[in-house]
């Protein structure tokens, strides 16, 4: 007599199409792309195995797995922690649809797409053979007893020969100590001095690294200045502490959460300024309405209207269909109304957003494509329009001193812990940017031609020069030799902070702490 088969047969303990989820997450691993917690993973694996008898427990387990699943492999990427993404909601919310697509294509690499695919034919096949689960739960075990994939090592206290060992904690600690006791006083000029204006342009989204992948790292821009750094650190990744720092460049650097708080006044750089004797002056090729930059930057003490840009061209829109006005254009509307201003001096700071990520043009060969494919197009023409700014400048028989300084870098090339564009670790190549200062006046060259800055340095280096010139203006028919300003330039070890990381170098590594977390060593290698 033949047993009818039981209608409800003992459920197995499996992980069915599961298994492809960490698949995934090993190619993934594989390809460097993502961090591994194996005792979480493990977890979520046993919770998916356990048999369940009924379908409706089967359907409900599964509609629970799936945010569960995106949440864990969010917690084993390197992306930002979640709370940073939804404390940037706002600002997210202003994103046009055209840039989120762009911003969501940087995601996707064909080639780990391709070994994903690879891997899905590879397991249906296997699947028929043997148990996958068995396979990808030893996988998950084996790693749990291995340092995490992915994770940057734990940094061990080491000291430099003849130097106390000191933890990361310590030497953030005694390098704030050290920057809050520093500053730069500008001096009044002396009536017999020729009077000259001071001119910073500050560049959003501009790097060495940056220069390096365009190939513009030679323009004519930086082979033509008189002073160049090599090694500047802005600090910041984002355009708002980037400009607090710059205009709080007579002091010492600040750690992130100081920047929001009243300083001393000498420390605001606008003010000082007028105090010796210029007038400042502000203007922007953007409404300055994003991210609350404009109110920013008046609360640094520079509570002056900005240039009127009204009838100048305007070639690009931001990624909230904003106007992006013509640098060369406004920069010289500018000159215009301070030649008829009768000042004897003035101090202007410039900020421009040409280079911005989400940018697009509005005409030519390259409207309407996205703004990676447009950057080197539109770093060439920036710095086209700052040295013919330059050049109109020399022709106008002005005085001036010129300082370009980038805000901070478009991470044109990503690393293996953030993507192209993501800007939410400061690291070297995105904060290492370009600062560059010519003198400008009839007759005026630097004795030797460009002085090339090397040492690591920041704002204060850059305020202790235009103290300096304040105080020996370098006009004179012979000639000015930059080493007489370059004497004692305060130079600054490498920090760098946002609101959720802070980046050091020490001993020759940079080290990495986010949140709570401990430091540890980050790889600065960029991604080709």
């Amino acid at each position: 007599m033949s047993v009818p088969a039981a209608s409800n047969p003992t459920p197995r303990l499996g992980l069915g199409l599961w298994n492809f989820y960490f698949i995934l997450k090993f190619v993934l691993v594989w390809r460097g792309l993502i961090g591994l917690h194996p005792l979480e993973n493990l977890a979520f694996a046993a919770a998916l195995a356990m048999p369940l008898g009924a379908p409706a427990w089967r359907r409900l387990r599964t509609a629970a797995a799936i945010p569960c699943a995106v949440a864990l492999l969010y917690y084993d990427s390197f992306l930002p922690p979640a709370s940073r993404l939804f404390a940037q909601a706002h600002l997210l919310a202003n994103f046009g649809p055209a840039y989120l697509f762009e911003l969501a294509g940087r995601f996707i690499q064909w080639p780990v797409v391709a070994a994903l695919v690879l891997a899905w034919v590879v397991f249906r096949f296997v699947a028929t053979y043997i148990r996958v689960g068995t396979v990808t739960v030893g996988a998950l075990c084996v790693l749990a007893f291995l340092p995490r994939p992915g994770a940057a090592p734990a940094v061990a206290v080491v000291a430099a020969p003849g130097a106390q060992a000191e933890t990361p904690d310590q030497a953030l600690r005694r390098f704030y100590e050290s920057e809050a006791r520093r500053a730069v006083g500008f001096p009044k000029p002396s009536e017999s001095a020729p009077p000259f204006d001071v001119i910073f342009i500050q560049i959003c989204s501009l790097s060495w690294d940056d220069l390096q992948a365009t190939q513009l790292d030679q323009h004519h821009l930086w082979r033509n200045a008189d002073f160049l750094f090599h090694h500047f650190n802005s600090a910041a990744s984002y355009s708002g502490p980037a400009a607090v720092r710059f205009l709080r460049g007579p002091c010492g650097q600040l750690p992130h959460r100081g920047l929001y708080d009243p300083g001393a006044s000498q420390c605001y750089l606008m003010p000082s300024l007028q105090q010796a004797g210029f007038d400042p002056q502000l203007a922007l090729n953007h409404d300055g309405h994003f991210d609350d930059f404009l109110p920013l930057v008046r609360k640094q003490g520079l509570n002056v209207p900005p240039l009127s840009l009204s009838g100048l061209a305007a070639p690009q829109r931001s990624f909230d269909d904003s106007a992006i006005y013509d640098d060369y254009a406004t920069l010289t509307r500018w000159l215009e109304l301070r030649a008829k201003s009768g000042l004897a001096r003035a101090a202007l700071f410039y900020n421009t957003i040409s280079l911005h990520d989400g940018n697009r043009l509005q005409s030519g060969p390259d409207a309407g494509k996205p703004s990676a494919a447009t950057y080197r197009n539109r770093v060439d023409k920036l710095l086209s329009d700052v040295d013919n700014f330059i050049r109109t400048l020399e022709g106008s028989g002005r005085r001036a001193v010129v300082v370009v300084a980038a805000e901070h870098g478009a991470a044109l090339r990503g690393d293996k812990m953030q993507i192209a564009g993501l800007r939410e670790i400061a690291t070297p190549a995105i904060t290492t940017v370009p600062v560059a200062i010519k003198v400008i006046g009839p007759g005026v060259h630097a004795l030797g031609g460009t002085a090339h800055v090397d040492d690591t340095t920041s704002y204060l280096a850059i305020s202790h020069i235009v103290a300096r010139m304040i105080d020996q203006p370098p006009f004179g028919a012979a000639g000015f030799a930059p080493g007489d300003y370059l004497a004692k330039l305060p130079t600054t070890p490498y920090v760098t902070e946002n609101e959720s990381a802070v980046m050091l170098q020490q001993n020759g590594k940079f080290l990495l702490k986010q949140g709570d977390e401990d430091w540890k060593v980050y790889d600065t290698r960029i991604e080709k």
